[in-house]
């Protein structure tokens, strides 16, 4: 089963762990494959781009990564036990002159946060870093965002209509849940649950910290219980693919309700920006032209997202169903798209912001308090976006 409580939720404990992983690993060198030389018309990012450019996930292969496979030129290269995929960076049907390499989180680097393997493996160029995890994470690990493929977060609350029927969002699903003694499942120590307490949306007795991402709480409840999960993917799964449910739920995003994250940002090491800064005024763009090529026509991707699934065999499930119900629900509820303008991949300087307001007292209650005077500016970046690349 789908554990997206384990890729979504940013520990308050997130610290020590990457203290301790930052000890313990060594960098490592990943591998490369021979790329053809760029074509004199395709972007050509050779001499301004590591050879490799190597990116880590948050989490197993899946359609909210599909830009990324879009990348992957004819005959990449799976490598099932580091749970990869490389080959030649492609862009517009052309080589760029680069190879690629697509590293997956969660079980594959032990659960921890992208920002502290990032730190541990320096061969890494890029990876996921959620808005609040760049924030907990701003002194000790610190990360920009240069490209943002979700314009909204895909977290949200789901519960079950036939038990709830007046219930039409998160708010009014806490007051009835204290009414009848149900209670909101998430994984413990989630900036986003802590931000719905405080704000006064939950109460403090409906929230239970013991989701594990499996369905058998949800479903022994019979509907009395609520539950955290992701917009693109839970409603369909539980409707469709865990048997015991086969019904539909209804939900409502935590963006919608004042927590605006950009998850999953592409982000490098802060420290190293303005040395990668020739590359990213070319690659981001690249990647705002992936994501845009895949959602036009994702068909060939999600099928190399499947077979990674299949090969990497670590106990993740993900079916062709999701695949498809994830593009489409992507863009339906405007997860993916963009914004306030003519163009994606940006970032909002004032929703950055909001999230510093509300997770610095949250992190630094918690031991783990962000950079002194952090500012959205020390977060993200707008700087390498090409505003004449949209939906």
């Amino acid at each position: 089963m789908r554990k997206t409580a384990l890729r979504s939720a940013i520990g308050l404990g997130t610290v020590i762990a990457a203290t301790l992983a930052l000890a313990g690993c060594a960098t490592s060198t990943p591998t490369s494959t021979t790329t053809t030389a760029a074509a004199a018309s395709a972007v050509d990012l050779s001499g301004v781009c590591p050879a490799t450019v190597t990116i880590q996930t948050d989490w197993n292969p899946e359609s909210e990564h599909g830009h990324l496979y879009q990348l992957l030129g004819p005959n990449p290269v799976i490598n099932a036990d580091k749970k990869s995929v490389s080959g030649a960076l492609y862009s517009g049907g052309k080589p760029t002159g680069v190879n690629v390499e697509i590293r997956s989180g969660g079980p594959a680097i032990g659960y921890q946060t992208v920002s502290s393997q990032m730190y541990a493996d320096k061969s890494i160029t890029l990876g996921y870093v959620t808005t609040d995890e760049a924030v907990q994470l701003s002194d000790k690990l610190p990360t920009t965002a240069v490209f943002a493929p979700l314009d909204i977060g895909p977290q949200m609350i789901m519960w079950d209509p036939s038990y709830y029927p007046n219930v039409t969002d998160i708010a009014s699903l806490g007051t009835a849940l204290k009414a009848d003694g149900g209670v909101v499942r998430y994984f413990g120590g989630a900036a986003y649950m802590e931000y719905l307490m405080g704000a006064g949306i939950l109460d403090k007795s409906v929230v239970d910290g013991s989701y594990d991402g499996s369905p058998a709480k949800f479903v022994a409840a019979k509907g009395k219980d609520a539950q955290q999960g992701f917009a693109s993917a839970e409603p369909y799964i539980y409707q469709n693919e865990v048997a015991a449910w086969g019904k539909p739920v209804k939900f409502q995003l935590t963006n919608d309700v004042g927590y605006p994250v950009y998850a999953s940002a592409v982000s490098v090491r802060t420290g190293e920006l303005a040395s990668l800064t020739p590359c990213l005024k070319k690659l981001v763009p690249v990647l705002q032209q992936a994501e845009v090529d895949y959602f036009k026509s994702p068909a060939a991707t999600n099928a190399l997202i499947l077979q990674l699934v299949s090969a990497f065999n670590n106990g993740w499930v993900y079916t062709q169903g999701v695949a498809d119900y994830s593009v489409k629900e992507m863009k339906s509820l405007k997860l993916v798209g963009n914004g306030d303008n003519a163009y994606m991949g940006d970032m909002d300087q004032t929703r950055v912001q909001k999230i510093i307001d509300i997770d610095t007292p949250i992190f630094t209650k918690s031991g783990s308090a962000p950079k002194a005077g952090l500012t959205a500016a020390d977060i993200f970046t707008n700087e390498f976006i090409d505003k004449s690349i949209g939906f």
